[in-house]
């Protein structure tokens, strides 16, 4: 990876980190995460470069949300990203007392762009108690963004103008929320509760 995009992440992090109080750190030319027979089982090759989402355990939400904010800009730098919960290796994160290794993210040159995955119908994922076309523009959104295993385990809600997100369960679905509430926020600029 290029020295200017890994200037780019740097900065990038150092300010999240500031905004979001999580500890993430980047780590390039480092292929021992990935190099375990997890990280082959997850279809995962030559990933030398991650992305450690690092804080305390009530931190899942807001590292699903910081977390897609760096995935979001390292994907307008030209790069590949892929959130990985469980098939990778030991990561070089520096994990504090009462903290943890909350997820990982892959970064670099895929051999792909990605894949189309199976989504919900906007219906399933939210309502509006009227019609309301940054609402849609939302949920549009959020039916685009990564879950754990395509799972989508979320709802969102318009009511009275204000907008709510819940939690409808499954492994790693508060980590999902965040992502999927960035999503929202990044594209209508209203605020999820």
């Amino acid at each position: 990876m290029e020295s200017s995009k890994r200037e780019k992440i740097n900065a990038l992090i150092k300010d999240v980190n500031a905004e979001s109080k999580l500890s993430i750190q980047v780590f390039y030319d480092e292929p021992k995460c990935f190099d375990s027979f997890m990280a082959h089982y997850g279809k995962f090759e030559n990933v030398k470069n991650y992305i450690a989402i690092v804080g305390n355990k009530n931190d899942q939400e807001k590292a699903g949300y910081y977390g897609e904010k760096i995935v979001l800009k390292c994907q307008k730098l030209g790069l590949n990203t892929c959130w990985v919960a469980m098939t990778h290796g030991k990561s070089k994160a520096q994990i504090k007392r009462g903290q943890k290794l909350l997820i990982i993210i892959s970064l670099g040159y895929g051999e792909t762009q990605g894949v189309p995955h199976k989504s919900k119908s906007i219906a399933e994922l939210g309502q509006a108690d009227q019609k309301n076309e940054w609402f849609e523009k939302g949920m549009e959104a959020v039916s685009l963004a990564p879950t754990a295993v395509n799972q989508q385990k979320f709802y969102f809600e318009l009511k009275n103008g204000i907008v709510t997100a819940k939690n409808l369960g499954g492994f790693y679905s508060r980590i999902d929320l965040g992502i999927v509430k960035y999503h929202f926020e990044a594209v209508t600029g209203h605020e999820v509760k």
